[in-house]
């Protein structure tokens, strides 16, 4: 690798970091023999920054350079950094590079805009274009739409890449106008639309013709800045769960705003990131997604704000303790998912298990189940516990005395920013 190249990669992969839609589970692109590679159903194998974000794949800017000046973004126009571009050749180049040497499992590509977004999206497009046509490269390849571009790019960049991206930025339109005046939301629904309905239809041509092209097989995804604008967990819940409904994303990714500017508008340089608050958002996401909650349980007038201390599944319990004890013998499988202490797959256990005889303590313990969580919410053949004998208040703090998150190391005030 030349100086020159190794210089660019420092810059553009660091420029890449501040973007964590970069999941690459869901592909399956598979190896005909003659390629290089093999993305499969079960994803891609990751690992971990210290900061807890996960990679797995080169990640980079095509450029650093763009056009507009959002308020929040390191490569905003204003902002006196050093500038760097790669051609569409050095990125392939890299990519193989690194796939051959085993430190990569595919390419997460993102651009800043240079010129204008069709511009952009066409070089985009002509590096996954060369991947897979030229290099037979069948590894993972996750692709950054350009808010703007024309669709037939988008259409034809659907083709080559496993997954497909555009960031919301701002949970609300007021937020985007303060920090990002010259961008709407508008810019992003409009291909996300767009990239939705291609996927439906391509599926139901393939039901006809086998020979039909995969089109964003591992689905789209978005991500939303936190913590640079004062909206509330509500607003920023209640946005997500509108775009999973609309646009069937895969994802949306929460990505606690790091200081990097000191624009007046924004937490100011040195104030901590909102991790606990990022933390919440992801496991009150996973609730609505996977348990069967809907974000007005979660959220609501009422309570617009995740409570910092305690899990949102707790915190959703604890004000709602009619619903409490649960009969763990009895309950059906999507009111046992609501006991805080019981995922997903001990609950489907219980299920399974309880055919069998009636579940006691120690049966749940080897289950899975959080016993020392759940023992306040349950009832089953051995409980010593009833609800009734405690207040929500009581169940916290017993709680909280015997497990304490990782994540309160950090201050709490740093959610508290306007």
């Amino acid at each position: 690798m030349s100086e020159r190249l190794r210089e660019k990669l420092n810059i553009l992969a660091d420029a890449a970091k501040y973007d964590v839609s970069c999941s690459s589970s869901g592909g399956n692109r598979k190896n005909d023999n003659k390629g290089l590679g093999n993305s499969h159903a079960s994803g891609i194998c990751h690992t971990y920054t210290e900061d807890g974000r996960c990679v797995s794949l080169l990640k980079i800017l095509l450029t650093n350079h763009c056009i507009f000046d959002c308020a929040y973004c390191v490569s905003r126009k204003s902002n006196d950094i050093i500038r760097a571009a790669f051609t569409v050749e050095e990125v392939v180049e890299l990519t193989m590079n690194f796939y051959r040497r085993n430190y990569i499992e595919g390419l997460f590509l993102s651009s800043g805009i240079f010129k204008n977004a069709d511009f952009t999206m066409e070089r985009l497009l002509r590096v996954v274009k060369k991947l897979r046509l030229e290099e037979r490269f069948n590894g993972y390849i996750h692709l950054k739409t350009i808010p703007g571009a024309s669709e037939e790019l988008i259409r034809e960049a659907g083709m080559y890449a496993d997954r497909m991206s555009i960031n919301l930025e701002m949970p609300t339109e007021s937020g985007l106008k303060l920090l990002a005046p010259e961008k709407t939301h508008q810019q992003v629904t409009q291909p996300l639309g767009f990239i939705k309905n291609q996927i439906v239809q391509f599926k139901e041509e393939r039901k006809l013709i086998k020979s039909t092209p995969k089109f964003v097989s591992a689905g789209q995804s978005t991500q939303m800045v936190i913590g640079a604008t004062p909206e509330t967990d509500q607003e920023i819940m209640q946005t997500a769960a509108l775009f999973y409904k609309d646009y069937s994303l895969k994802r949306v990714y929460y990505s606690g705003y790091i200081p990097i500017s000191y624009d007046q508008r924004l937490p100011m340089i040195g104030s901590q990131p909102p991790l606990i608050r990022e933390n919440r958002l992801y496991q009150t996401d996973w609730l609505m997604r996977f348990y069967g909650f809907h974000v007005n349980e979660l959220l609501n007038d009422a309570n617009p704000h995740l409570d910092i201390d305690i899990d949102p599944k707790l915190s959703w319990a604890l004000r709602n303790l009619q619903h409490f004890p649960v009969d763990i013998n009895v309950a059906a499988y999507k009111v046992i998912l609501r006991i805080p202490g019981i995922g997903v797959t001990s609950a489907k256990k219980i299920v399974q298990a309880r055919k069998f005889g009636k579940l006691r303590i120690d049966q749940l313990k080897k289950i899975g189940v959080a016993y020392n969580r759940a023992k306040y919410f349950i009832k089953c053949a051995d409980s010593p516990y009833q609800l009734k004998d405690y207040q929500g208040s009581q169940i916290k703090s017993f709680i909280q005395a015997e497990s304490q998150s990782k994540y309160l190391k950090y201050d709490t005030s740093q959610l508290i920013l306007f």
